[in-house]
Protein backbone atom coordinates (compact mmCIF):
# COMPACT_ATOMS: atom_id res chain seq x y z
CA UNK A 1 0.00 0.00 0.00
CA UNK A 2 1.32 3.28 -1.50
CA UNK A 3 1.88 5.44 1.65
CA UNK A 4 2.50 9.34 1.93
CA UNK A 5 6.42 9.93 2.11
CA UNK A 6 7.13 7.23 -0.53
CA UNK A 7 7.86 7.79 -4.05
CA UNK A 8 5.77 6.55 -6.90
CA UNK A 9 5.55 3.12 -8.75
CA UNK A 10 6.61 3.09 -12.19
CA UNK A 11 3.84 2.91 -14.50
CA UNK A 12 2.41 3.44 -17.85
CA UNK A 13 -0.97 4.69 -19.75
CA UNK A 14 -2.42 5.97 -22.44
CA UNK A 15 -3.86 9.32 -22.24
CA UNK A 16 -7.03 10.50 -23.85
CA UNK A 17 -5.51 11.11 -27.16
CA UNK A 18 -3.35 7.67 -27.34
CA UNK A 19 0.21 9.10 -26.07
CA UNK A 20 1.53 6.99 -23.46
CA UNK A 21 2.22 8.70 -20.08
CA UNK A 22 4.92 7.17 -17.10
CA UNK A 23 6.37 8.53 -14.20
CA UNK A 24 9.27 9.91 -15.96
CA UNK A 25 6.49 12.47 -17.07
CA UNK A 26 6.07 13.68 -13.59
CA UNK A 27 9.29 14.73 -12.86
CA UNK A 28 10.33 17.83 -11.72
CA UNK A 29 6.45 18.60 -11.55
CA UNK A 30 3.72 19.02 -8.39
CA UNK A 31 1.10 16.68 -9.40
CA UNK A 32 -2.76 15.82 -8.92
CA UNK A 33 -3.29 12.17 -9.51
CA UNK A 34 -6.76 11.48 -8.81
CA UNK A 35 -8.14 7.71 -8.95
CA UNK A 36 -12.15 7.40 -10.00
CA UNK A 37 -14.76 4.54 -11.13
CA UNK A 38 -16.16 5.33 -14.24
CA UNK A 39 -16.41 8.67 -17.08
CA UNK A 40 -20.03 10.30 -16.86
CA UNK A 41 -20.90 9.01 -13.45
CA UNK A 42 -22.77 11.60 -11.13
CA UNK A 43 -19.62 11.56 -8.95
CA UNK A 44 -17.05 11.46 -10.75
CA UNK A 45 -18.46 14.09 -12.77
CA UNK A 46 -19.43 16.46 -10.03
CA UNK A 47 -15.38 16.03 -9.06
CA UNK A 48 -13.77 16.59 -12.84
CA UNK A 49 -16.09 19.67 -13.06
CA UNK A 50 -14.64 20.58 -9.22
CA UNK A 51 -11.09 20.37 -10.50
CA UNK A 52 -12.25 21.89 -14.42
CA UNK A 53 -13.85 24.87 -12.49
CA UNK A 54 -10.76 25.48 -10.63
CA UNK A 55 -8.06 24.78 -12.40
CA UNK A 56 -6.41 28.42 -12.30
CA UNK A 57 -6.01 28.11 -8.69
CA UNK A 58 -4.81 24.75 -9.11
CA UNK A 59 -2.15 26.05 -12.01
CA UNK A 60 -1.59 29.02 -9.35
CA UNK A 61 -0.79 26.78 -6.67
CA UNK A 62 1.61 24.81 -9.26
CA UNK A 63 -0.05 21.77 -9.86
CA UNK A 64 -0.66 19.56 -12.82
CA UNK A 65 -3.61 17.33 -12.75
CA UNK A 66 -4.29 13.85 -14.15
CA UNK A 67 -7.06 12.04 -13.62
CA UNK A 68 -6.94 7.77 -13.70
CA UNK A 69 -9.56 5.20 -14.51
CA UNK A 70 -10.38 2.07 -16.41
CA UNK A 71 -12.28 3.77 -18.48
CA UNK A 72 -10.87 3.78 -22.42
CA UNK A 73 -8.44 7.03 -24.06
CA UNK A 74 -11.83 7.09 -26.09
CA UNK A 75 -14.13 7.46 -23.20
CA UNK A 76 -11.84 10.04 -21.57
CA UNK A 77 -12.21 11.55 -24.93
CA UNK A 78 -15.31 12.03 -24.63
CA UNK A 79 -15.60 13.15 -21.28
CA UNK A 80 -13.08 15.74 -21.77
CA UNK A 81 -14.77 17.00 -24.65
CA UNK A 82 -18.55 16.83 -23.02
CA UNK A 83 -17.24 18.53 -19.78
CA UNK A 84 -14.55 20.89 -21.10
CA UNK A 85 -12.06 19.45 -19.30
CA UNK A 86 -8.63 21.49 -19.15
CA UNK A 87 -6.45 18.57 -17.67
CA UNK A 88 -5.23 14.94 -18.99
CA UNK A 89 -7.53 11.85 -18.67
CA UNK A 90 -5.10 8.18 -18.12
CA UNK A 91 -6.66 4.99 -19.41
CA UNK A 92 -6.17 1.79 -17.07
CA UNK A 93 -8.14 -1.16 -18.17
CA UNK A 94 -5.65 -3.63 -16.64
CA UNK A 95 -5.85 -1.90 -13.48
CA UNK A 96 -2.16 -2.42 -12.58
CA UNK A 97 -2.07 1.21 -12.28
CA UNK A 98 -4.64 1.58 -10.06
CA UNK A 99 -3.20 -1.34 -8.04
CA UNK A 100 0.17 -0.11 -7.72
CA UNK A 101 -1.35 3.15 -6.40
CA UNK A 102 -3.64 1.17 -3.85
CA UNK A 103 -6.73 3.00 -6.08
CA UNK A 104 -8.16 -0.83 -6.65
CA UNK A 105 -9.98 -2.92 -3.82
CA UNK A 106 -13.56 -4.34 -2.51
CA UNK A 107 -16.66 -2.10 -2.23
CA UNK A 108 -19.86 -2.40 -1.47
CA UNK A 109 -22.51 -1.49 -2.59
CA UNK A 110 -26.43 -2.39 -1.69
CA UNK A 111 -24.40 -5.50 0.76
CA UNK A 112 -22.85 -6.75 -2.59
CA UNK A 113 -19.02 -6.60 -2.29
CA UNK A 114 -17.04 -6.27 -5.56
CA UNK A 115 -13.71 -5.44 -6.72
CA UNK A 116 -13.60 -1.95 -8.10
CA UNK A 117 -11.82 1.62 -8.55
CA UNK A 118 -11.58 3.70 -4.97
CA UNK A 119 -11.67 7.03 -5.45
CA UNK A 120 -8.51 8.17 -4.11
CA UNK A 121 -6.04 11.78 -4.79
CA UNK A 122 -2.37 11.73 -4.38
CA UNK A 123 -0.52 14.98 -3.87
CA UNK A 124 2.97 14.12 -5.58
CA UNK A 125 6.11 16.35 -4.88
CA UNK A 126 7.96 17.33 -7.91
CA UNK A 127 11.13 14.76 -6.62
CA UNK A 128 8.43 11.83 -7.03
CA UNK A 129 7.02 11.35 -3.57
CA UNK A 130 3.63 11.06 -1.85
CA UNK A 131 2.71 14.59 -0.21
CA UNK A 132 -0.21 13.56 0.75
CA UNK A 133 -3.09 10.99 0.29
CA UNK A 134 -7.32 12.04 0.08
CA UNK A 135 -8.64 8.90 0.91
CA UNK A 136 -12.22 10.58 1.28
CA UNK A 137 -12.49 12.96 -1.27
CA UNK A 138 -15.45 15.21 -1.03
CA UNK A 139 -16.44 15.14 -4.70
CA UNK A 140 -17.88 18.95 -4.88
CA UNK A 141 -15.84 19.99 -3.04
CA UNK A 142 -12.16 18.26 -4.18
CA UNK A 143 -10.39 21.19 -5.28
CA UNK A 144 -10.93 22.69 -1.25
CA UNK A 145 -9.55 19.51 0.08
CA UNK A 146 -6.09 19.64 -2.61
CA UNK A 147 -5.57 22.87 -1.52
CA UNK A 148 -6.04 22.68 2.37
CA UNK A 149 -9.13 25.28 2.34
CA UNK A 150 -11.44 24.52 4.96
Amino acid sequence: MLKEGDRIPDFQAQDQDGNTVTQKDFEGKRIVLYFYPKDSTPGCTAEACNLRDNYGALRAAGYEIYGVSKDSAASHGRFIEKNSLPFTLLSDPSTEMLQAFGAWGEKKLYGKVSMGTLRKTFIIAADGTVERIISKVDTKNHTEQILGVQ
